[in-house]
This record gives C-alpha cells, sequence and structure tokens, in this order.
C-alpha cells in the first residue's frame, strides 16, 4: 500500500504539555468536534453528520408500521409487565408459551417500554439506535485502519442499504444481530492490531449475546474470525491459541447462561419453549432454528414435512443466484458484485505485506464474513425469507469503503484504476437490471445509472492523466451513480409502513413481488392492532391483495399450517385494507374496540383474558386489550402446548375467559408429546361452549357451557 496507516495508540493532543487534571468543558466540546489531531478538518464534522441523517432518516414515518410484527411486540408487552416475561421471552404476561428465539433482541425494547409506556415509538426507536450504532462500529473499524473517507463510505454504505433502513426500523431480532456481529468484527480487528487478548474475549462475549438474539445464525462468522486471528495475530501460535480459547469460553458464559438456566429450570413453572417439540430450548436451537434451517428439516414450521425438508422449493431456489433473484436481489445486492470485485483488489494490493499486516487482515476478515455468511443463506434448504439479508450489509460497506479508497490510493497504477472503474461500471449495469423490476418506479432513474456509471468508469480509467480535480469529479459521479438505486429503494422504504411477519424493502412491483413489497401499514381504523399515532399503509398483501399465500409462505400452506382458508389473504397482508382485516398465520386481525371491550370484562377474574390459534392471532388480541392471551400451539399453531387435556384444566380453574375462533385456523397437529393439539382444542370448545358474535368476531365463553 502507497500510504502508511495512522498510529491507533496515538493520543489526539498528546504533543502538546498542558496542566494536570481534567480538561475543561470547551477544550473537551472542542475535542469531540475535531477529532483526532491527524484527521482532516471535514473528517469528524461529517461524521457527526453522518450518524445525525441516519438517526432523522430511520426516525422519520417511523409510527406509520404500528406494532410492526405483532408476534414481537406482544412479547415486549409482556415483558414490560412481567420480569419473569422479560427473562424467557413469553408471548404474554401470564407466560402460557416463549417466542421462538431467544430473548435479548426483546430486552432493549421491553426496557424502553418499562420506562416511556407501550407505543409504536417506544417499541420501535431501540431499533433505530441500533442502526445508528452500526454505522458508528462500521465506521470506526474501517478508519482506524484506512483512511477517514473509507469510512464515512462504509458507514453511508451502510445506512442507505434498502434492508438495513428496513430492518433499523422494525422489531425482528436481525437489527440486533447486525450489531453484534459487527461489534465482534471490529473486536477482533482491535485485537489483531497487537494481539490483546482483552479485544478478542470482548468479540466472544459479542457472538454469545448475538447466540441469544438468534441462535446458530451468530457462529456464522465463527470461522473466519478465529482462522484470520489464528494466523494473522502478532503472537507466538502457543499464544494465539490460547487467546482464541479463552474468546471461545466467553462466549460460551456469554451465550450459555441464559439457556442453563432454562435448561434446568423446572418446566411446570416456566413458560412452554415455543418452536420446540419437546418444551426443550436446545432441541429448539438444534432443529427448527438450527440445523433445519440448513435442512430444511423443520418440523413444526409452515410448510415443513419434518423429514427430510424442502430442498429449495418451499422458500424459493437455492444457489448462488438466490443473492441476486427477483425477490432478494432488491434488498442488498446492488454493490454485492462491487464488494466481491474489491475484496479481490484489496487483497492483491496487500498481496506483499507480512503475515501480521492490519490492512490485509481487514479484507480477510470482512470478506471471509461475507463470503460465509452469504453461501449459507445461498443454499440453505430450510426458513429463508429476504429480510436476513441485513446481516450482509454491513461487511459489505466495509469492503466498499476500503476497496474503493485503497485503489483510489493506487490509482496511478492501470491495473487499480481497471479494478475500480469495473467496480462501477459492473454496479451500474447491475442497477440497471434491478431497477427494471420496478420499472413504474422512478422510470427515469434507470437508464440515468448505467449512463452515469459507465461515464465516471471511463474518467477513472483516465484518471492517472487526468488533473485531481477532474479525477475526483469521475470518483464523485461514479459514487452517486452507484448509490442512486439503492438511496431510491431506501426512500422508498423509509415513506411506507411495515407489518406482518415477513417484510422487504424497496416499492411495490407490478408483480406482487420485491422489489416489491405487498406488506402493509396498519388499516384504517383498524381498532387495536394500531397503536395509538401509528400512520395508516398499504393495503395490499405480500401476496398481493387477493391472492393466495404470499412470497414467504410455501405453496400449500395457507391451509392447515396457520392461514384460514378462504380468507384471499397473502402472508399476513391486508386483504383489500380497512377494517375489518382478518388474521392469519403472518399477521393479526384488526381487532375493533366491541371486541376488546367484551374480552376485558371482568378481566380481573381470569389469568388470560382470551386464547387463540397462533400467536400472531393471539398478538393482536392481547395489543389490543393490554391484557394476557394465550397462544395456543405457539407461532405455527402446531406446538403441543397446552396440550387438549391441559387446556380443559385451565378453563375448569376459571383461567381463561374466551376462546377466539378463526384467525390462524387451528392448523395445530394433533399430536405432539402428551397428546392434544389446537385443532383438538378448538374442537372441543366448539363442541360445549356458548357461541357469541361481537363486530363480525366469534368468541366462545369458556365460562359458559353448553
Amino acid at each position: 500500500m502507497t500510504t502508511a496507516p495512522h498510529d491507533p495508540h496515538t493520543s489526539a493532543g498528546s504533543a502538546t504539555p498542558g496542566p494536570p487534571g481534567p480538561p475543561s468543558a470547551p477544550g473537551a466540546a472542542a475535542r469531540l468536534w475535531r477529532g483526532r489531531a491527524e484527521d482532516p478538518v471535514w473528517a469528524r464534522p461529517a461524521l457527526i453528520a453522518l450518524l445525525a441523517l441516519t438517526g432523522a432518516l430511520y426516525l422519520y414515518n417511523l409510527s406509520a408500521s404500528g406494532w410492526a410484527n405483532s408476534f414481537y411486540s406482544a412479547a415486549v408487552q409482556a415483558g414490560g409487565e412481567s420480569w419473569k416475561a422479560f427473562f424467557f421471552g413469553s408471548s404474554d404476561a401470564a407466560n402460557s408459551i416463549t417466542v421462538d428465539k431467544p430473548p435479548a433482541a426483546l430486552w432493549p425494547m421491553a426496557l424502553s417500554v418499562r420506562l416511556f409506556g407501550l407505543g409504536s415509538w417506544q417499541i420501535l426507536v431501540p431499533e433505530v439506535l441500533m442502526g445508528v450504532a452500526a454505522v458508528a462500529v462500521v465506521h470506526a473499524a474501517v478508519r482506524r485502519r484506512f483512511s477517514a473517507a473509507a469510512g464515512l463510505i462504509a458507514g453511508a454504505v451502510l445506512a442507505l442499504t434498502p434492508v438495513a433502513a428496513l430492518m433499523f426500523r422494525f422489531n425482528n431480532p436481525d437489527a440486533l444481530l447486525a450489531l453484534l456481529m459487527t461489534v465482534a468484527v471490529y473486536c477482533v480487528l482491535r485485537a489483531l492490531e497487537a494481539a490483546r487478548t482483552g479485544w478478542l474475549v470482548w468479540a466472544g462475549a459479542a457472538v454469545g449475546f448475538a447466540f441469544l438474539t438468534k441462535t446458530l445464525q451468530a457462529f456464522l462468522v465463527l470461522p473466519p474470525l478465529a482462522l484470520v486471528y489464528a494466523v494473522c495475530a502478532p503472537a507466538p501460535v502457543r499464544r494465539r491459541f490460547g487467546q482464541l480459547a479463552l474468546a471461545g469460553l466467553a462466549l460460551v458464559v456469554s451465550g450459555g447462561w441464559w439457556v442453563a438456566i432454562v435448561e434446568l429450570w423446572p418446566a411446570s413453572s416456566r413458560p412452554y419453549i415455543g418452536g420446540s417439540r419437546n418444551n426443550s430450548f436446545l432441541e429448539l436451537t438444534f432443529g427448527y432454528n438450527g440445523l433445519g434451517r440448513i435442512s430444511g428439516n423443520e418440523t413444526g414450521s409452515v410448510g415443513g414435512d419434518g423429514g427430510g425438508g424442502r430442498q429449495g422449493g418451499g422458500w424459493g431456489e437455492t444457489g448462488i443466484g438466490r443473492m441476486f433473484g427477483e425477490s432478494v436481489g432488491g434488498q442488498i445486492s446492488w454493490l454485492l458484485p462491487a464488494a466481491l470485485v474489491l475484496l479481490v483488489a484489496g487483497l492483491v494490493v496487500t498481496r506483499r505485506s507480512g503475515r501480521t499486516d492490519t490492512a490485509r487482515a481487514a479484507f480477510l476478515v470482512w470478506g471471509g464474513a461475507l463470503l460465509t455468511t452469504l453461501l449459507v443463506f445461498s443454499f440453505m434448504a430450510g426458513i429463508f425469507h429476504e429480510y436476513y439479508t441485513v446481516a450482509l450489509a454491513p461487511y459489505l460497506a466495509t469492503l466498499i469503503g476500503m476497496g474503493t479508497t485503497v485503489l483510489w490510493e493506487e490509482r496511478a497504477h492501470p491495473a487499480a484504476r481497471a479494478a475500480l472503474a469495473g467496480a462501477v461500471a459492473v454496479t451500474a449495469l447491475w442497477a440497471h437490471v434491478l431497477l427494471g423490476r420496478t420499472a413504474d418506479f422512478a422510470p427515469w432513474l434507470r437508464p440515468a445509472v448505467p449512463v452515469a456509471g459507465l461515464a465516471a468508469a471511463a474518467g477513472l480509467l483516465c484518471a492517472g492523466r487526468l488533473g485531481r480535480g477532474l479525477a475526483l469529479g469521475a470518483a464523485g459521479l461514479g459514487l452517486a451513480a452507484s448509490l442512486a438505486g439503492p438511496v431510491a429503494y431506501t426512500l422508498s422504504t423509509l415513506g411506507s409502513a411495515h407489518q406482518g411477519s415477513i417484510v422487504t424493502a424497496g416499492p411495490e412491483s407490478p408483480r406482487g413481488g420485491p422489489g416489491g413489497r405487498g406488506d402493509g401499514g396498519p388499516a384504517p381504523g383498524g381498532g387495536g392492532m394500531t397503536p395509538p399515532g401509528a400512520g395508516a399503509g398499504r393495503g395490499a398483501g405480500q401476496g398481493g391483495a387477493g391472492q393466495g399465500p404470499g412470497r414467504g409462505v410455501p405453496p400449500g400452506a395457507g391451509q392447515g399450517a396457520g392461514l384460514s382458508p378462504g380468507t384471499g389473504q397473502g402472508q399476513g397482508g391486508r386483504a383489500g385494507g380497512g377494517a375489518g382485516r382478518a388474521g392469519g398465520l403472518l399477521d393479526g386481525p384488526d381487532v375493533g374496540s366491541a371486541v376488546a371491550a367484551r374480552l376485558t370484562e371482568n378481566a380481573s377474574d381470569h389469568t388470560w383474558v382470551a386464547a387463540a390459534v397462533g400467536s400472531q392471532n393471539a398478538a393482536a388480541y392481547q395489543l389490543a386489550t393490554g391484557k394476557p392471551v394465550m397462544a395456543i400451539g405457539g407461532f405455527n399453531g402446531s406446538d403441543p402446548s397446552p396440550t387438549l387435556a391441559r387446556f380443559q384444566q385451565y378453563v375448569a380453574e376459571g383461567r381463561i375467559h374466551w376462546f377466539i375462533d378463526g384467525g390462524a385456523g387451528g392448523g395445530g397437529r394433533a399430536g405432539g408429546p402428551g397428546g392434544g393439539g389446537s385443532a383438538e382444542i378448538q374442537e372441543w370448545v366448539r363442541a360445549n361452549f356458548t357461541q357469541v358474535t361481537v363486530g363480525g368476531t366469534t368468541l366462545y365463553d369458556l365460562t359458559s357451557a353448553h
């Protein structure tokens, strides 16, 4: 490389002696604004502007998404009322069943609700802060070894990636997971500077907490992190492996303490572990939420066959082209070809560096994290949703920032200019393809991007013969052309509401799929499903209004696995919008005020004001009433919780007042340990209790038998 990195151990201002004692407030403020002494004067103000703009953009129109994913919002509400529900991640404050993930992602939102009350902003603002923090960490990781411009480019690319703008404003676990993975890589890079054990231990702790966020997905980055440290750390081999062992211990402790408590806790006094077949978190981890996602053998999942999996057919075609396909491409792939080009180029530029060179290590770590995650996502045969790709965004962003600036520094060499020009050209041409998938969205942009991009590429090829001003102009034009497509999709994402279990970024496609969402926001007049201050959203379901199962639901999953037959709804989408929207597996119904009032009558006399099949269905009524609603069968309605015998016991004890018919459709299996199932419970209720219809919703009074 032609430029030497700054010394990461140099303290700003250390060359100027001063009197002892704490700095004055104006001096501290000046240093905060100025940054490092060796930085350009514009570097720190630009970083502050980047973070402020990211926060402002992500906060814009935030409440339009209402409860976002009501499955998690209900668990947040429960955790805001019950510390036991907070610890276990229970779906309701009475602790009948947990969500089908570990609870770490719920904890920041539940603490926010405890501090500020229940509402859309209180749930979603912590996600926004995670997004701003992720941008800051990406900037810090890149800036520490490369230039200030590299850090700013990396941070901006992350902030403007469509799927990042989606998920850092949504309450699924993926926002916290992406942040923790970014922190883990940052800590490994800090450890690589001088073989620092402490930083490596912190990396292990970050991965451990990521495990408590989304289980085994957290481990996708472990191979490249461990391998690069074992090879590149500036320490003897024995010490390197000893440090890795300590980091592994930190991972086990930070990720295992909660698991140990849950597994040792008597099952009779804790909630059922949602998503498992045997009330075991370990089974959930290695089955439905773990290896089953790779093999497709996901017993209990929607569309899962429980024996042998669905080799790509149910969740889209597997293969290296998946990240560039019709449904995923607009989420993440805008700069993916360029990132791969720049990864190779960066490794070529640093090929003669020493074993411990931190620039090459940075390319290896970020590139390895990108490739391992990319390959798993491309070939996993089990459940895969487009929004999972937010995990790729930090890795991609750092490679763009590092690679472009390294090649710019090497632009005197024709090969470096060719690589940089090639990255810009392939990005512009790929954007032309992606924009063609939503031809009615900003139609002027589709021809403009390749024209500008190819012009910039031509200028970069000649950068060695151009003056600095013209060369910078070509580079700026190339950056603008490369970011134009993702920026447009991101702005579309920020202006739209997103609700339900499966959401996508970008404009709505005429074909009903992404770049098109098909997810809607809260329906006007939607009663309890829309928290105060939430705006009205789009009315089409993810499969398109009036269509069958949407993109994220395997063919044939609309019946018997959660979606009510004949609702005309896609995956939790809006069947035409408006009040009275029916519920389904992937989104809850609109709950009218009359229904909410009836359910809360004599609420203090019962543990659960109602029970409903499926977690999304139950969550809608729980958020509308503010009272615990039992989710029979968990998320898919297929978990063996409660059994028919246990449900009958609860009813006999007067612990459940109402049974809400419909919704997930009673699709739960009748088998399972101990017998029972949601279908059996539904049939027993219908045969033995009085039916009441309120506002078009069918209820059964479990205190009034025939």
